[in-house]
């Protein structure tokens, strides 16, 4: 593995592609909406130069889907982006026996990285997540491995845990995220460590994340599944050092997604990626509710999001 090259790779807009289902029993995966989404987002511009795509993470309902459709779902965004961009394969899981396996699967299907996160439901030590990710680097040592901090659904990731996780070659990115306090959490990590790994950031501070005192390479960007040119644009800025059109891009367009986001979220179902599901049907893509148990935000929430995409001045809106 050369890791130089995995973090180069690992760098602009992080999108997290929906996945589609049909609406029938049981939602069966539809392969034909996910080539088509996925052949959009490559056509409007986000090639390798701008962007990495995460097949089968939370906003993909990962959680609701079976190891093979997983899997399936890596080998159809792999197959459909045929080289254009770099694919990573979301490998979170409670189960060490299963993160080799995804991780196999990931490097079978030519997806380049996984994403992996702390497991969840019991509270693991950080020794017990150390060996977890040792396991999955060993298991398959060609694949780059994501570092997800996913704080709010399992243990926190500290600082001397990160230290510790960057010892281990086959780790590339830390896509990080930290709950906001006095002590700069965030800043801390990305400043310290944006070396070491690619880091992705989570936590929408953008303006700041990219500036070479934190030196943050790449964004979790769900505005990219319906409009691709905001990521674009996005890295170009970041290119140009201009950190305030950065903050003004955050503030007018991407700030009252997440506001809705967050709604939803309080008041009537929880997951992830059901409003960039829902934004991808109102610009006229093909799209699909989230497999239960979150529930269908389309009926309760379309006139909602379309005012916001109106808003915002996202194209294609219908």
């Amino acid at each position: 593995m050369n890791t130089e090259e995995l973090k180069a790779e690992l760098r602009g807009c992080y999108v997290t592609v929906p996945t589609p289902f049909l609406d029938e029993d049981d939602f069966p995966i539809s392969e034909t909406a996910l080539r088509r989404h996925v052949r959009f987002l490559i056509d409007a511009g986000l090639n390798g130069s701008y962007a990495t795509f995460l097949a089968a993470g939370a906003a993909g309902d990962f959680s609701t889907m079976t190891l093979d459709e997983r899997v399936r779902v890596a080998e159809i965004v792999v197959d459909e982006v045929a080289g254009e961009a770099p694919v990573a394969m979301g490998a979170q899981t409670t189960s060490t026996l299963e993160v080799r396996k995804l991780a196999k699967a990931a490097k079978s299907v030519g997806a380049k990285f996984i994403q992996v996160s702390c497991p969840y439901y019991f509270t693991h030590t950080e020794g017990d997540f150390e060996e977890f990710v040792r396991e999955a680097a060993d298991s398959e040592p060609e694949i780059g491995i994501i570092i997800y901090n996913t704080f709010w659904t399992s243990s926190n990731i500290s600082f001397g845990m990160v230290e510790r996780l960057a010892e281990i070659p086959g780790v590339v990115g830390l896509k990080w995220a930290a709950p906001r306090s006095d002590a700069m959490e965030f800043e801390d990590v990305t400043s310290h460590f944006s070396e070491r790994f690619t880091v992705i950031d989570n936590n929408l501070l953008f303006a700041a994340s990219a500036m070479p005192s934190l030196g943050a390479k790449a964004f979790e960007v769900h505005n990219c599944n319906f409009w691709p040119e905001w990521g674009i644009k996005l890295i170009d800025e970041v290119h140009s050092s201009n950190y305030a059109e950065i903050c003004r891009m955050l503030v007018d367009e991407a700030m009252p997604f997440y506001k809705l986001w967050v709604e939803i979220e309080q008041n009537f179902t929880s997951g992830d990626g059901y409003l960039d599901k829902l934004c991808m049907e109102l610009v006229g893509l093909p799209s699909s509710r989230c497999r239960p148990p979150t529930r269908d935000i389309r009926q309760n929430y379309r006139d909602a999001a379309l005012a916001m995409l109106k808003a915002i001045g996202a194209p294609r809106v219908q």
